[in-house]
């Protein structure tokens, strides 16, 4: 005879399973050190790392397209850094195959300068050790030029505080809002049509949750 209880047990158990490994999958890791650390736990990911991390969504995006996520700094002990609370958009390798960001992971091993080789907008929010919140566009050249940037502590992070993160790349425009407030935007005659969206962060603890992608948003 079929034990009822102990099938429904293990059906539960496996689909626990599923929602976590689904999750897991969806995101591809680029650490600099092997010491880092990721949790998930259904909608939410927690980052410990102690130096340089990108985690890429796996799905490739195209304008236009609406990114939407909740991130936090988790500031515990002192041994918590508040810092770099980044993100890339729009991501491509010029040298790889069919612009795939996952190419030459290995090369770029989660190192902040070596993402210099990939097509990219960028914001860094609480960065250098939060004192700088930026925006550029990486060309595949170092040093790309500031397109904004703020210093002010209004501008830049607060510890163990939820920060709600929309991201807009449409055709010849893309724009970041942090909490609602429009900090960043830009009209690009040459402007990013496709590519991967990467959370990046360095030495930080960090959290994000209720990411989502939406490449056919309603006007």
């Amino acid at each position: 005879m079929v034990n009822v209880r102990q099938t429904l047990l293990v059906l539960l158990l496996l689909t626990a399973t599923s929602v976590l490994a689904q999750t897991d999958k969806q995101w591809e890791v680029e650490a600099e050190s092997e010491d880092a650390r990721l949790d998930f736990r259904h909608d939410t990911v927690e980052i410990r790392t102690p130096a340089g991390l990108t985690l890429w969504w796996r799905r490739e995006l195209t304008v236009p397209c609406v990114i939407e996520y909740e991130a936090m700094v988790v500031v515990r002990d002192s041994t918590d850094r508040l810092s770099d609370l980044n993100c890339f958009w729009m991501a491509t390798d010029p040298e790889a195959f069919m612009g795939s960001v996952f190419s030459r992971l290995e090369e770029r091993h989660g190192v902040f300068k070596n993402a210099s080789s990939l097509q990219l907008y960028y914001v860094g929010y609480g960065g250098n050790s939060n004192t700088t919140t930026r925006f550029r566009r990486y060309n595949a050249q170092p040093n790309p030029p500031l397109i904004k940037e703020y210093t002010d502590s209004a501008h830049l992070l607060q510890p163990n505080v939820w920060y709600r993160i929309r991201i807009e790349a449409r055709y010849q425009y893309t724009c970041y809002y942090i909490n609602d407030e429009l900090l960043f935007e830009c009209k690009d005659p040459q402007s990013l049509t496709r590519g991967w969206f990467g959370f990046r962060t360095t030495w930080s603890h960090c959290m994000i949750r209720r990411f989502r992608a939406d490449c056919n948003p309603a006007d």
